[in-house]
């Protein structure tokens, strides 16, 4: 072994070497895909995370002494995932070309073989494409990682880093790190607690992102700051969420809505050129994305993350049910009567109801069962059923209980709101809103990937940007009764809504921005207050006094009280990033280390029970869950 590692250096990667070598003596090491031995000689796969090259041990290698023979009767030996050091010559294979490997049209005859270490058989196949069930992978999490598809997802990930600070250091930005253990504050993502020794009773809390500190930055004068940054959040997780995840984190002084619209556009296309060799410009000619305003993608998505490679948009048709007093239909009357004897206000978070129409063209592809189903499919996200109609030629209503009732002007004036054809078909919903909008948004896409509009996972190659922006400061807490803010309280309201703060909160638009993709948020920010002033304001309008604004943000108030410049910003999750580049199917893909659905981490057994000792040295107590 000290030959290979002290005399005889690695000379290429296992997915190096073509046509144009034959003839070099090389020097490889890697990992046994695959062995086989043919009488007379043994083939063996080489692995490395470059790629696989042929090795052929021969023991009738002529020119090398005895060496050949003693490297192929060691070669005998040989299992998947030794791993081992090789010196050879490189060899054309003529017409036994592969083209399935980069390095088919070679191989190696290997003069010498060490073996560095030998492997158990392992948990499951060392391969591109294997059916084991992911929790064994996490298991063995190192062993998933050899895997081709795994590492070049990983590779993407770091390119995209690379790209990303070259580009903000080109544009003059500061790369600064800020604190993992900070101050709890309110207003976000429940926290993950540190307990603390030397302050025992008192609790840091893991860093849910920069915010706070990047704007004092800001305060400080650094005027232009990055940081590709890890971040904690204790929430339930799903396809596109772990508890711990990293973000491309921006802010920047003396700016506005536009300047940081256009410095993150800047890194997109440059990241999509760099990694994946599309020029968005063939999309997008003038370098920049369109913008959608809030109300209209809650109003045709039903949420502020739309999926714009299809069409299929909702219509909110409240207006109408209303017009009608429900049109005769018993559920949508009860909504109408709310309305019309004052008990509900159209400007206040309230029932509605929506209808979703399904192109003639594409609705064929349902069968009756196929439909049946989608009721199942919505009853499971806490809808009492879902409504439908099929249209026929003169603007009637089929195959649906609503056709018994439904007056003939509720029936048109739905037609003419949707654009309804002959063939078409109607899904419809009502209820409290923001059960509708999560329902109606869930159906598009379910619907969209049956009817094949969109690939199951992955980006299908396309990709479709957008910018949500001018959204609400302030959402209703219907359990409250009050205001609570839609971000975060230093966000900027528009300057035109300055004087709703006091009077009407919830037509308070702001400077708060989401950049979507396909479907998904990969990132989001606003323009903050600076003015002490407005800064009351708003902390007015959420109910929230002087002693308890101090109390919760005091050092950031004290800094804007110190000369605070106009500023922004906006946070890229680097994990959705990476995720939709690579067209992976979840975050658990693209980062080396994951936590499961269940936010555990198998392969090391974590969270798990510390010593008493060690809880006793923190004055922390663990209170057992009562027994069911």
């Amino acid at each position: 072994m000290a030959r290979f590692i002290d005399e005889l250096k690695r000379s290429h990667h296992c997915g190096a070497l073509r046509a144009a070598d034959e003839g070099k003596e090389v020097v490889l090491f890697g990992w046994v895909a695959s062995s086989r031995d043919h009488g007379g000689c043994v083939f063996v796969d080489l692995r490395d995370r470059e790629g696989i090259t042929q090795l052929v041990f021969d023991p009738d290698f002529a020119g090398h002494g005895d060496a050949p023979k003693k490297a192929y009767d060691l070669a005998q030996s040989l299992r998947s995932e030794w791993v081992i050091g090789i010196r050879g010559v490189v060899i054309g294979r003529g017409s036994n070309k592969n083209p399935r490997l980069a390095t088919g049209e070679i191989e190696i005859r290997v003069v010498e073989l060490t073996v560095f270490n030998k492997s158990e058989t392992p948990p499951f196949e060392i391969a591109d494409s294997i059916d084991t069930g992911e929790e064994k992978r996490l298991q063995y999490r190192y062993l998933d990682l050899r895997r081709a598809p795994l590492q070049q997802t990983l590779r993407t990930r770091h390119k995209i880093n690379q790209v990303t600070r070259r580009y903000f250091d080109s544009a003059g930005f500061l790369e600064l790190e800020t604190p993992v253990m900070v101050k709890y504050t309110p207003g976000g993502a429940r926290n993950f607690l540190v307990p603390s020794r030397m302050h025992q009773g008192k609790f840091y809390a893991l860093a849910e992102s920069p915010q706070l500190f990047k704007q004092l930055f800001m305060d400080a004068g650094f005027d232009r700051y990055f940081q590709i940054v890890k971040c904690f959040r204790d929430e339930d997780l799903r396809v596109d969420r772990q508890p711990e995840f990293t973000q491309i984190d921006v802010e920047m002084s003396f700016v506005n809505q536009d300047d940081i619209f256009r410095m993150v556009e800047g890194l997109i296309f440059t990241i999509w050129k760099e990694v994946l060799g599309i020029d968005l410009h063939e999309k997008y000619p003038s370098g920049r994305f369109p913008q959608m305003p809030f109300e209209e993608s809650m109003g045709h998505y039903g949420n502020d993350k739309p999926d714009l490679r299809f069409a299929m948009p909702h219509t909110d048709i409240t207006d109408d049910v209303i017009a009608q007093n429900g049109g005769g239909i018993p559920f949508f009357a009860a909504i109408a009567e709310k309305f019309t004897t004052g008990k509900y206000r159209r400007d206040l978070p309230t029932e509605i109801v929506k209808a979703l129409r399904i192109p003639a063209d594409i609705a064929g592809k349902l069968s009756r069962a196929e439909l049946d189903k989608l009721e199942e499919f919505v009853k499971g996200m806490g809808a009492k059923g879902l409504a439908r109609a099929k249209v026929d030629g003169e603007g009637n209503w089929l195959q649906s209980p609503l056709a018994k009732t439904v007056t003939p002007e509720l029936r048109t004036a739905i037609n003419a709101r949707v654009g309804a054809k002959e063939g078409d078909l109607l899904f419809f919903q009502f209820g409290k809103e923001s059960m509708v909008q999560t329902v109606m948004a869930n159906l598009r896409i379910h619907l969209a990937k049956k009817l094949g509009l969109i690939p199951e996972t992955g980006h299908g190659g396309s990709f479709n940007f957008l910018w949500v922006v001018n959204p609400p400061l302030f959402e209703y807490d219907e359990d409250r009764k009050t205001w609570a803010a839609a971000h975060h309280a230093f966000t900027r309201p528009h300057d035109e809504c300055v004087e709703m703060l006091e009077t009407d909160p919830g037509k308070v638009l702001c400077y708060r921005y989401d950049l979507v993709l396909n479907g998904f948020e990969v990132g989001g920010g606003s323009i903050r207050l600076h003015d002490p002033a407005v800064q009351a304001k708003v902390f007015a309008a959420l109910g929230i006094n002087d002693d308890e604004a101090k109390q919760k943000f005091g050092f950031l108030l004290d800094a804007l009280k110190y000369g605070a410049p106009p500023h922004g910003g906006l946070a890229l999750g680097m994990d959705r990033l990476a995720m939709l580049l690579s067209g992976a199917e979840s975050l658990r893909d693209v980062i080396p280390y994951p936590k499961t659905q269940k936010g555990t981490d198998s392969m090391t057994d974590a969270p798990n029970k510390v010593a008493p000792e060690q809880l006793a040295e923190l004055k922390v107590r663990v209170v057992e869950p009562q027994a069911s």
